[in-house]
């Protein structure tokens, strides 16, 4: 019987371990993937983390699994399959049996911090120059493209958010979409239409991503001319979409439209006992950052459900 069972071994779940180690609850992160750290693995460069500018994600990634591993987190490695409800304690609060593929554990309570995924766009290139000039996240990344030329790819909110985000200090931006006319609120689309350093490239779509060992130009066909041309540029930000890995969960806990598990700044959702952090928690802001603070508030909500 664990009294806390974390899914996943991103930012959120690493920081929670450490959190609830420290508090000396007896705890469990069940993780998917051979390696830890989320997301974060695949970014070539994390600059926007305090205290540590310019670390690549891999190695801020081992830092935080180190720093769980220092303070003795237990690990074991599974596909999660479900939640579900097994039986009462002495105070009459729920057990909860968490189920992968080939175990079930017991719990007092859980966190379920399974991340979120980018929707990709699945051409030539992608995944060679991820973190090398392909990005999904332009508030993380922009910095890095001050004064060059960037592309984003997409036609909604986010995209346009991106194109104007990235205008602030690139040197020219374009926006590559395959409609003739955006998705995004015409808010933004009029703040858009109004930066001079961005060009909206209409009926297309990124055929291949090409570069020397850091993205250097895209091949680009308008789908209705059916014609293909290249397009320097020193990167491209794909915004076509972001979606929780909570599918296994929305029978259990109350997701919003998206997916996103709802849950307040102190990471409770609507069944006493489970708490989300991370990207997979409805939020504003899907960072580093938040994504540690999430942890750290999670199992401080999970101590206080225990003792009471």
């Amino acid at each position: 019987m664990f009294d806390l069972i974390i899914i996943g071994s991103g930012p959120a779940g690493l920081s929670a371990a450490v959190y609830a180690k420290r508090a000396g609850l007896n705890m469990l992160i069940i993780e998917k993937n051979p390696v830890s750290g989320g997301q974060i693995i695949d970014t070539y460069e994390v600059d926007n983390y305090l205290g540590i500018p310019g670390v690549n994600g891999f190695d801020l990634a081992m830092k935080f699994r180190e720093h769980a591993d220092k303070l003795g987190a237990e690990f074991v490695d599974g596909i999660v399959t479900g939640i579900e409800k097994s039986s009462t304690d002495e105070k009459g609060k729920t057990i909860f049996k968490v189920n992968t593929e080939n175990e079930s554990y017991e719990t007092r309570t859980v966190l379920i911090a399974a991340g979120a995924h980018h929707s990709k766009l699945g051409i030539p290139g992608e995944e060679e120059y991820i973190g090398k000039g392909v990005s999904y996240c332009a508030t993380c990344d922009g910095a890095f493209y001050k004064g060059k030329v960037a592309a984003v790819n997409g036609g909604g909110d986010v995209a346009v958010e991106d194109a104007i985000f990235l205008a602030r200090f690139c040197e020219k931006v374009y926006l590559i979409h395959r409609r003739d006319e955006l998705r995004a609120a015409k808010i933004l689309q009029d703040e858009l239409f109004g930066l001079p350093n961005v060009e909206v490239i209409w009926d297309s779509v990124v055929q291949e991503i090409q570069g020397e060992g850091k993205v250097t130009n895209l091949r680009v066909k308008n789908i209705k001319e059916n014609k293909v041309s290249d397009l320097n540029v020193d990167g491209i930000f794909v915004a076509i979409g972001i979606h929780p890995s909570t599918e296994i969960f929305a029978d259990i806990v109350e997701c919003d439209e998206n997916g996103y598990v709802i849950a307040g700044e102190d990471c409770a959702t609507n069944v006493p006992g489970i708490f989300a952090a991370g990207d997979c928690r409805k939020k504003r802001l899907r960072q580093i950052v938040t994504s540690v603070a999430d942890g750290a508030n999670a199992v401080t909500a999970a101590q206080d459900y225990l003792i009471v």
